[in-house]
């Protein structure tokens, strides 16, 4: 039987490659004489380099920035020989990065991000391709703006603090974004705008620490910041506030089509280096994953397009999760045929599974491939 093994990443607990590892490692307990072709994905976020780096090769660069709160963070870009350079925004922007008490996406910024895009430039890259997904920030991008020459300006012409909650202020722009003609390239994990009910603010502003009131008022700076970018940055497209993508990342793609860059599926960019069409055509069995599967899931994430790509193949695809929320008909009508929970595995909620599935995710996944081998192998 031929299993192809291609998760994401369980965010705060194990790295893609650590999650195909420890199910590939239960499987062979069961059964050696199964092929598992291990194929670990990212959508844009925490991680995207690090499977890039895996399939394309290349060289890695380190890079020093600041995360969202202006302290030293480590980054690094991915540099390929046609003159590309990938990072992820997650590396200075991340919510990772940032304790409970520190989420506020009132205050964070994405200026690191914009270090980190700096450096590709100036490293001769012709093409800079940007993963975004797992933000901590809300500031549509104005951090990095300000690191790549763009500085939001108040009514005195003074210079606005960082942090999405300043932009209300916003009254015009000082400087030219120095790209030295780069290609930007946004690879989202999700379809959003920036603006309104699906937008960056109402959507994702709450798990970064935004309470109601925080989000009524991010979204009004954030549309007075996208009229300000419509009307003094060149190149910028009208209707920036409702462009599909702007709203990943806390608003940097936004940012990133303001400088005439595009938007384009993380997990699609994903599927096309690592040649997942050419496993997928040859599959039995697909498994993939994420920490959470759930609503959000199916909105441009991995297991929303490994799912559809093996659905499209008629072949069956089953996911492995910390948690599972997402209802079986939706599941099922995305294409996956079946979904297993860390935290149901450990006993559920009330008998300490959430706890066992952070604490101990690779003995879990080693437990499910087992049980999944059990059950699916011929």
């Amino acid at each position: 039987m031929r299993v192809l093994l291609c998760p994401d990443k369980f965010a705060g607990t194990l790295s893609a490659p650590e999650v195909a590892a420890a199910v590939a490692e239960g499987w062979r307990t069961v059964t050696d004489g199964d092929d598992l072709l291990i194929r670990p994905l990212a959508d844009g976020g925490p991680g995207f380099v690090e499977v890039l780096a895996e399939a394309l090769g290349g060289r890695r660069v380190p890079v020093s920035t600041v995360d969202p709160l202006g302290r030293p963070a480590a980054g690094e870009i991915l540099l390929t020989a046609d003159a590309t350079a990938y990072l992820e925004s997650a590396q200075a922007c991340g919510l990772h990065l940032l304790s409970a008490a520190e989420r506020d996406p009132k205050t964070t910024t994405s200026y690191g991000l914009g270090l980190l895009v700096a450096a590709a430039v100036e490293s001769g890259a012709r093409t800079v391709v940007i993963g975004l997904g797992g933000s901590g920030t809300n500031d549509a991008g104005a951090g990095m703006l300000a690191a790549l020459g763009v500085t939001p300006l108040d009514p005195g012409g003074a210079a606005l603090p960082y942090g999405g909650a300043a932009l209300a202020a916003v009254d015009a722009l000082d400087g030219a974004p120095r790209l030295r003609g780069v290609r930007l390239v946004a690879a989202t994990d999700v379809d959003n705008p920036l603006l309104g009910l699906h937008g960056a603010s109402n959507v994702f502003g709450p798990q970064k620490g935004a309470d109601r009131g925080d989000v009524l008022l991010l979204d009004a700076a954030l549309e007075r910041f996208a009229a300000v970018l419509e009307r003094d940055l060149a190149g910028c497209p009208t209707g920036l506030g409702t462009l599909p993508g702007g709203g990943a990342a806390g608003g940097i793609g936004a940012a990133l089509l303001a400088l005439g860059g595009t938007c384009e599926s993380g997990i699609g960019l994903v599927t096309r280096a690592t040649r997942l069409d050419a496993a997928l055509d040859t599959a039995d069995l697909v498994v993939t994953g994420e920490g959470s599967f759930d609503h959000q899931s199916l909105r441009g994430k991995v297991v929303a397009g490994v799912a559809g790509a093996a659905r499209d193949r008629g072949v069956p695809c089953v996911v492995v999760a910390g948690q599972v929320s997402t209802g079986r008909r939706e599941a099922a009508s995305a294409g996956v045929t079946d979904a297993y929970s860390l935290v149901e595995h450990f006993g559920g909620e009330e008998s300490g599974g959430l706890d066992a599935a952070l604490s101990r995710p690779a003995d879990g996944l080693r437990e499910l491939g087992a049980r999944l081998a059990r059950q699916w192998s011929r």
